[in-house]
């Protein structure tokens, strides 16, 4: 009885010190993240400004969210509108990003690769170079008489008529049916139909110009990151593993395809899911080179809340769409987590 009661004991004081150390960091968590998780869904049920004593907004219940996603006019325009936007964003960004810092990680990972450190340092540093400074300088690429126009004109001897990017707001797709004749005014009248503030012909543009050059310049930035994480778990993998299916006969493309992707899918739940966090939450690329514009084609979810809260002083609307992008996002996740088949990985 009394070594049992030691052992109880010695678990309790196991117990007792695994708190202590877990409250710093659960401290941290709950003033950070936890309290103002709590105040901005307060916040969202109120017309509080931003800028009077929070004590002084009135309860306002729903109304916010009424508003943004049914309220019709300008205000459920702007969110869908944006919505649109951050999601042919990310599926344009999410899936790009993830192919090639996988094909990095693979390449950088082989033996026969010299100066590997050089490379891997290389790719890497764009992720921590300010974002800010890389959205200036791609800024100027974008210019009329930018780098990018530059080479394009003398790649097509001349023949290239300078774009410029970043006030181009016409979609990818529309640009694509235009080019073989279809129009609005040529298309089916179902697209003049409007759903959720917007029409089809709308929901169906694609990213813009604009859009698609800051896509671009994201990718770049991203797949640094995401290139050391899978670098990370490629290096993890037994090296015997690949020796047996080159005994085997396994081409590199069969080791890579029965190998390394089975062998990586809790990774890729992984990156995935950081860039769908990310794409979604894209603010200060789209606030530095085009501030929503051009024809509120690169107004995104995360600038909407900004130009709501601190443009518009409505800072009760600013949260009710951040709690919005947040279900969103956390929607996705569940679905991609399904998708991959990651339900037990994490």
């Amino acid at each position: 009885m009394a070594a049992a009661s030691g052992i109880k004991g010695e678990d309790r004081e196991r117990a007792i010190a695994g708190w202590l150390f877990m409250s710093p960091t659960m401290l941290i968590f709950g003033v950070f993240i936890i309290v103002p998780i709590f105040f901005a869904i307060y916040f969202s049920l109120t017309d509080w400004n931003g800028i009077s004593p929070p004590g002084e907004a009135q309860f306002i219940g729903l109304e916010n969210y009424r508003t943004v996603l049914a309220g019709g006019g300008v205000r459920q325009a702007d969110f869908f509108k944006a919505l649109k936007n951050t999601t042919y964003f990310a599926l344009g960004v999410v899936p790009a990003q993830t192919i090639i810092s996988l094909l990095l990680a693979v390449i950088v990972n082989q033996a026969w690769l010299r100066f590997k450190g050089f490379f891997r340092t290389t790719y890497y540093f764009p992720s921590i170079t300010s974002s800010i400074a890389i959205s200036l300088m791609f800024l100027f690429f974008y210019q009329r008489s930018g780098l990018i126009n530059q080479v394009l004109s003398a790649v097509s001897f001349g023949n290239w008529e300078p774009l410029a990017w970043m006030a181009d707001p016409r979609g990818l797709i529309h640009i694509i049916l235009e080019a073989v004749g279809v129009t609005i005014r040529t298309a089916p009248e179902f697209v003049r139909s409007e759903v959720l503030g917007l029409t089809i012909w709308d929901w169906i543009s694609g990213p813009s110009v604009a859009l698609m050059a800051i896509m671009f310049m994201n990718t770049w930035t991203t797949i640094g990151t995401m290139m050391v994480i899978f670098l990370a778990a490629l290096q993890s993998v037994p090296g015997y593993v690949y020796e047996a299916a080159q005994l085997d006969g396994a081409s590199a493309m069969r080791q890579f395809r029965s190998i390394t992707l089975p062998l990586l899918r809790p990774t890729l739940f992984f990156v995935i899911t950081l860039g769908l966090i990310g794409t979604y939450q894209v603010f200060d690329q789209v606030y530095v080179m085009s501030s929503g514009g051009p024809a509120k084609t690169t107004l995104t979810v995360a600038y909407l809340v900004y130009q709501n809260g601190f443009a518009n002083s409505n800072m009760g609307m600013a949260a009710a769409i951040a709690i919005l992008l947040f279900i969103i996002i956390f929607t996705l996740t569940m679905i991609q987590r399904r998708i991959t088949g990651s339900e037990g990985d994490l």
